[in-house]
């Protein structure tokens, strides 16, 4: 299943995605964000590809909430989580760090997730219980750091609670962070070692369910600002604390939750 995965979101971004690169134009929705001819075009490809593979609801970023909710409510033994375009801004200023993100998820959790730059042709997959890989190489606890003070992060504070973003741009325990606007994306560049922390102050399912299973199955560390199981944590707006490693995980998590006056969750028995 994972291979016909693949292969439909090649398809689609190849036919759909890439031709369109830099080369349409976009407008705002009501979040503020942006939006293109080309993020309809995928959405709407990948919905006939993936039901040829599995026909089951389909949970799109370019979908209107309700209709979102319901695929949710209605997926529990299957549904598609799909971002047509993740990095938009990036993809119309011709900016080559954006991607094509599906996860398939049943019971709440993804079983198979494929993130995709066409710009640069690299893919990133991962099955759960088997791996994870970028093209033909395997993903597993690439990054070997354990000091904070030597960590690349990914994380844009104005996401952030104040009392965090105020700690993170004025006493950071990292060495250097970037931000370059495409979430499904970062979790892969912390599961290649490319960074090594990602920080975010809430993600939606599209922009997590692919990403997250593949650092988890690379061997990295996810959790949310109060729940240790990030599988727990708000479906909706899931915040993120993430790893390329147990060691960096483990100081990485102690800091965030401090710096944000955050008490992690604990849940019935």
């Amino acid at each position: 299943m994972l291979d016909q995965i693949i292969d439909a979101v090649r398809r689609v971004a190849r036919a759909e995605v890439l031709p369109r690169f830099a080369r349409v134009t976009g407008h705002r929705k009501a979040d503020g964000s942006l939006l293109s001819a080309a993020d309809h075009a995928a959405q709407a490809a990948l919905v006939d590809a993936l039901a040829a593979i599995d026909d089951v609801p389909f949970l799109g970023e370019e979908m209107a909430s309700l209709d979102q909710e319901t695929a949710w409510t209605n997926g529990d033994a299957g549904v598609w989580v799909v971002d047509p375009i993740d990095g938009t801004t990036n993809f119309l200023h011709g900016l080559p760090y954006y991607c094509v993100s599906v996860a398939y998820v049943a019971q709440g959790l993804p079983r198979f997730g494929v993130v995709y730059n066409p710009a640069l042709d690299e893919l990133f997959a991962a099955e759960r219980g088997q791996g994870a890989r970028c093209g033909e190489d395997r993903l597993h606890r690439v990054s070997t750091k354990t000091d904070l003070a030597d960590a690349v992060a990914t994380t844009d504070p104005k996401y952030l609670p104040r009392m965090l973003a105020m700690n993170v741009v004025t006493a950071p325990p990292y060495y250097s962070m970037r931000n370059w606007g495409a979430g499904a994306l970062d979790w892969c560049w912390v599961a290649s070692g490319r960074f090594d922390l990602m920080l975010h102050g809430g993600q939606r399912p599209w922009d997590y369910a692919a990403g997250a299973l593949i650092l988890e199955e690379a061997g990295g560390g996810i959790a949310s600002f109060e729940d240790d199981d990030f599988w727990t944590a708000p479906l909706w707006r899931r915040p993120v604390i993430a790893a390329a490693n147990p060691t960096l995980m483990h100081a990485w998590r102690a800091w965030v939750r401090t710096a944000g006056g955050f008490r992690p969750r604990v849940l019935e028995a």
